[in-house]
Parts: structure tokens; sequence; C-alpha cells
């Protein structure tokens, strides 16, 4: 009861906090306005049907939901999905992939809002304007305010493609008064035999433990955002070697521009599409490409892409994939500084060779496998990343071998997608 209390408490001290700190960084990124009632539980949003309801925090959350999202679209069940993100990044990748916009958007296949802050009034008001019929958490996101009223209000919860480490699962465990109430009604569909014994261990009861697999592996890369990197790449690229650094952070666009020096004393040739990760970050990474001499051609300008280019700065949203998709050899970013790696599976889709720095902390599960299956290559610098793309420049059939091991890798480990939603529709028949 005392844990509870001082929950409570703490977080009443820090929602308006966090609310005046998101309307401060909306200075250098306008994105973070973007409805700030919303944190506080002040949606427009109405449904004349109970949604199904999804939450994915951020960008790598919504990505891993994709299939699931998908799926249900694609089922026509009657019911509207509610998409909820923490980030404006989720937000904005959520509306490029659904058109998926805010309660302005009335045609959008889905609705979007924010995740109100986990305060018993924010959390009602959201609900109560909601009326959702069931919500899916993707990964993990354990909210007690949350869990609670949902809980009291009988509306199934779902931990879709749920991980947790054992150092999360100890911090849970030490606040299990927090959770203790709710637990026993999640259900919860785990990637691994190891994270559902480690909720188990934090109170979720064995008859609501499944281990379903890696969401992630079922996605399907649309037809059309293959066809739009093929017609880049045969408009404007021709022959041309291409490499790319994608959701790259800051000081590993220095290093791979280091690589990118290497790769042009073999192949004088050859091009570098940087995307980073983030894009209040688009104009500083063009102030370093500036500074350093390179010429590059920003993808949101009107200037075309010449084989004078020696660079691709890819400044826009929803495209990423599509880039992958015009390249011969990807690197994935947030791996060679401690940020924990990015989404190795698009590139491995794209039957890809994949490459990545030794951070890859946020999915190490996923890294172990496409690792195991030759699939993946680690770099440790910038110039052993140059190193290995001249390599695989120079080695067509590796190239094409480690591509291949890539999707195998991929189809070996789908399944995840129908094992869920059986695991849905057991307990919250979703066509009703």
């Amino acid at each position: 009861m005392f844990i509870r209390a001082l929950y409570f408490l703490l977080i009443h001290i820090a929602a308006p906090i966090v609310w005046v700190i998101t309307a401060i960084r909306g200075f250098r990124d306008r994105s973070y306005w973007d409805r700030l009632p919303e944190r506080l539980g002040y949606t427009r949003l109405e449904f004349t049907t109970s949604p199904i309801w999804i939450h994915a925090a951020s960008v790598g959350e919504v990505q891993a939901a994709m299939p699931l999202i998908r799926y249900l679209l694609a089922k026509h069940l009657g019911r509207p999905l509610l998409i909820t993100t923490v980030t404006p990044t989720g937000a904005a990748r959520v509306h490029s992939l659904f058109g998926a916009g805010s309660s302005l958007d009335p045609g959008s296949q889905a609705k979007h809002a924010f995740l109100p802050y986990d305060t018993p009034l924010a959390v009602s008001r959201f609900l109560n304007r909601v009326n959702p019929y069931c919500l899916i958490i993707m990964e993990t996101e354990l909210w007690p305010t949350l869990l609670s009223k949902c809980t009291r209000r009988n509306i199934p919860v779902f931990l879709a493609s749920a991980r947790i480490s054992s150092h999360t699962a100890m911090r849970y465990a030490a606040l299990k008064s927090l959770f203790s109430r709710s637990l026993i009604h999640v259900f919860v569909g785990a990637q691994t035999t190891i994270d559902a014994e480690r909720f188990y261990s934090i109170g979720v009861p064995q008859s609501n433990l499944q281990v379903t697999g890696n969401l992630k592996f079922d996605f399907e890369i649309a037809d059309d955002v293959l066809k739009a990197g093929r017609t880049f790449r045969e408009q404007l690229l021709a022959d041309r070697p291409v490499w790319i650094a994608g959701s790259t952070h800051e000081g590993e666009e220095q290093q791979a521009l280091t690589a990118h020096q290497h790769v042009l004393k073999s192949f004088s040739d050859a091009l570098l599409i940087i995307a980073p990760r983030h894009p209040q970050r688009f104009n500083q990474v063009a102030a370093l490409l500036r500074s350093a001499n390179i010429s590059f051609v920003n993808r949101s300008s009107s200037t075309p892409l010449s084989s004078g280019h020696t660079v691709l700065l890819l400044d826009t949203l929803g495209e990423l994939t599509q880039f992958y998709g015009a390249s011969d050899i990807v690197f994935v970013g947030g791996s060679l500084v401690p940020v924990g790696g990015h989404n190795l599976l698009e590139p491995a889709a794209l039957s890809l060779p994949v490459l990545s720095g030794p951070y890859t902390f946020n999915a190490p599960d996923i890294a172990q496998q496409l690792s195991d299956g030759s699939a993946l290559r680690y770099v440790y610098s910038g110039e052993e990343l140059g190193a290995v793309v001249v390599e695989l420049f120079s080695d067509d059939g590796q190239r094409t071998k480690q591509g291949a091991a890539a999707l195998a890798v991929m189809q070996e480990s789908k399944g995840a997608l129908q094992r869920l939603t059986s695991l849905i529709e057991i307990h919250c028949k979703l066509n009703q």
C-alpha cells in the first residue's frame, strides 16, 4: 500500500513537469506541440464502436506492430483501430505507414493519439472518451494506473511480442505490489521461454502466458515500397555501388564518412546514403557534410542526384525501407555508439547483407540469430566498416550469399503473428 501511495504521489508531481519539458522541447522540434492536451487525457477522438487499441511507444514498437496492425486492418472486423504512441517520431511513423492521423483526419484507416500520463484523472478521461474493446501493448510497457483502470473496466489487456530483461524483471519484482492486482488479468505473448519465465516471476499467472515468438519476423515489405526502391535505383543510380547507413546517431555519421572515404579509393563511383534516426538532426548532419567538403544532395531538395554526388542525405520520413531496397549493403545505426541498435530485420527481409556495430542490446536475440546464421557482420570502427563494405562490393558471390542467409533467418522465424492472434482470439473475441 505504501509503494502504491508513493507512486501516485510521484506521478502527480512528475506529470506537470514532464508536460512543461515536452512543451519546451517543442521550441526545437515543433512536433512536440502536437496535441499537447492529449498527454493529460483530453483527446478529441470519437468512436461509435469500441476500438481495438494498440499501444506502441515509439518507432521501434510501431515497426514491431506492423504485422499485427496490417492483419487487423485486413480482417475487416467491424471495429476501428486506435494506435497510441509516446513519441512524436512514433506518431509520424504511424501516419506514414497507415495513414493514421488524429481526430482531424476522418478518412484514415486508423486513429492515432498520444498515450496520456499515468495519472488516475488523465487515464480515466482517456478511457471514458475512447472506451476501448481491448488493449494490446507492444513488447513491454507496464503503467500501473493504466493496467488498474483497464482491469476495473474489464478491458482485456495483452502484451504482444513481449520481452523483459533480467534487470527489468528484478525492478518490477521489487515493485510487485504496484502491479500484483493487475498482472493476474494480463495475457502475455512472450518472445521466448526465458521472457515467459520472467513474466511469471513478476506475477503473471502461468495460465495467461504463452510463448508466441517475435512479431518483427512476420512483417512483409509492401510491394509499392519495393517498387519505389527499384525505380529509384534504375533511374538515378544505374550501376553505381550503393550502401546505406540507416538510423544513425550522433558520432556515427562521421564514422560512416570515414568508411566511405576508404570505399571511394576502390570504387570511385560509390554512393553512400545517410539516414539520420531523428529529424531534428537533419540540419546538423547536412552541416557536417558541408564542413567536410562532401559533394552531397538532400533527398528533400529539388536538386537531382548526379554522378558527382558521393553522398545522399535522406532527410525525409518514412522512406528508409525504400532506400534499403535501392542499396547493395546496409549498415544499421545506433550500434557504433551505445544506443543499442535499430531494426536489423528490414534489410534482412530484403535479402541484403547486414552490418552492425557491437551495441545491439535493444534486440540481442535478433542480432544473435542473424549472426549465428552468417547473416550479420559486426564492425567496430569507421575504418573497419569501410573495409567490410569494400570486401562485399568486391565479391558479388559473398554479398549474395550473406543476403540469402539473412532472408533464410527471417523465413525460419516466422509464425508469431498466427500464434499471437490465436491467443487474443481465445480471450477476446475480435469479431464481436
